[in-house]
């Protein structure tokens, strides 16, 4: 608490000292009226003004954690309320929130301990967007993520939060944040989990920065023009990589209305680019489709299409994008490629296809759906870092298909 400076404390992140505090009371619920009596104990006659602030971001962090027991309660918001100062203040609101909501799972993320240390409560996280865009928000020790999303929705000015959900990269992984944990246990709870893995496999393990994203999940409920904020930050961006990898069945014509549509949100009305349509192809038509016909053909039918659409908005041209797609079977999917080795009916080579309707085996050439599992026919499912092993219909005599993959998620099925 500063009392006793460690030698190695220098060298450490701001984390290590605190969790030492911290994770034995979180594990051990006797254990925390001793921390709350221990802080206040040092900040109690303290003529110690270094300790005396150490104290006290101790105790701004515990009151994110969680909360004495009742019998400690109203001597601790005494104490609290007795200081005149702005922590002790942000102190009482914090433990109120802790009250309300709950304990923590683990100690203080770095961000905390840091934020604290530089004399700062209010903590702002960047959150990134599928339309490149980004913004900051406000995120407390109490946060949860369906709190988190809610309050970006709002911010946003999108009509519902229902099927959105946070997603936090860090290494080479994505994963969806449950919307019932509190943000910051979640992030450190992976942030752990990665480097304990790292560190067995590859000795000492450095630091790790992460990054905040919020998208769409659950595709039900949607119609396009419904949501106009919703459809142009989120829907089209997220649907307009998935055309081009050729994840969809997309006759030539719908190919080239829909380049019309996806050239026309680039450059609205600005025809420069236009010369340069034949270099273009492969933002534009699916990467299934730019063989089907001669570059030329290609580029005659998109100009054609674009003129037609003369004097649309570029924002227009992104809900007539979705207008088209969403007609689709596979539209707001989760697609990966898996090889399969079960059912020689199917080729080995499968496109996995996950949304409202069930899980859809798609052929890999033609896009025709073979297969659509509705969720309530499914009994069993369960993946690791390479396979995942679905069981349809009933658990001993139903079929089974054993999928090798690198994608595979038990997040993806988590929704439904």
């Amino acid at each position: 608490m500063g009392d006793h400076p460690s030698k190695r404390a220098a060298g450490r992140i701001a984390n290590e000292l605190t969790d030492q505090i911290f994770e034995p009371p979180l594990r051990t619920e006797l254990l925390r009226d001793e921390i709350f009596c221990q802080i206040i104990k040092q900040l109690t006659d303290n003529r110690n003004r270094l300790s005396e602030e150490r104290g006290w971001e101790l105790m701004w962090l515990v009151t994110g954690c969680f909360a004495p027991s009742t019998n400690l309660l109203k001597e601790v918001m005494h104490f609290l309320g007795s200081r005149r100062n702005q922590i002790a203040h942000d102190c009482v609101q914090r433990l109120q929130k802790t009250l309300r909501n709950g304990t923590r799972k683990y100690p203080p993320h770095q961000v905390e301990v840091e934020a604290i240390q530089h004399k700062t409560t209010q903590i702002l996280h960047k959150v990134y967007f599928p339309d490149d865009s980004d913004e900051a928000f406000e995120v407390e020790s109490s946060t949860r993520a369906k709190d988190f999303c809610l309050n970006i929705a709002n911010k946003l000015g999108l009509k519902s939060h229902e099927g959105f959900s946070l997603f936090v990269k860090i290494s080479d992984k994505v994963i969806s944040v449950p919307e019932g944990d509190f943000f910051f246990d979640f992030v450190r709870h992976l942030i752990d989990w990665i480097r304990k893995a790292r560190a067995t496999r590859d000795g000492p393990t450095p630091q790790f920065t992460y990054q905040v994203f919020f998208m769409k999940k659950l595709w039900t409920n949607l119609i396009p023009g419904k949501d106009m904020n919703a459809d142009l930050i989120f829907h089209y961006h997220q649907e307009l990589p998935k055309l081009l990898r050729g994840y969809h069945k997309c006759s030539r014509e719908e190919a080239v209305r829909l380049a019309a549509l996806i050239y026309r949100v680039k450059f609205g009305e600005d025809k420069t680019g236009l010369v340069n349509l034949v270099k273009m192809l492969r933002e534009l038509i699916p990467a299934d489709l730019t063989k089907a016909q001669s570059p030329d053909d290609w580029k005659r039918g998109i100009l054609s299409q674009y003129n037609a659409d003369a004097g649309m908005t570029q924002d227009n041209a992104k809900i007539e994008f979705l207008k088209v797609i969403y007609l689709w079977p596979t539209f707001g999917s989760a697609f990966f490629e898996v090889k399969q080795t079960t059912d020689s009916s199917y080729p080995e080579i499968l496109l996995i296809a996950i949304n409202k309707n069930g899980v859809n085996l798609i052929h890999p050439q033609t896009k025709d759906i073979l297969a659509t599992h509705p969720f309530t026919k499914i009994s069993n499912w369960s993946s690791g870092n390479t396979y995942f092993h679905m069981t349809i219909g009933n658990l001993l005599r139903g079929s089974k298909l054993l999928c090798e993959t690198s994608l595979v998620s038990n997040q993806l099925m988590d929704p439904f």
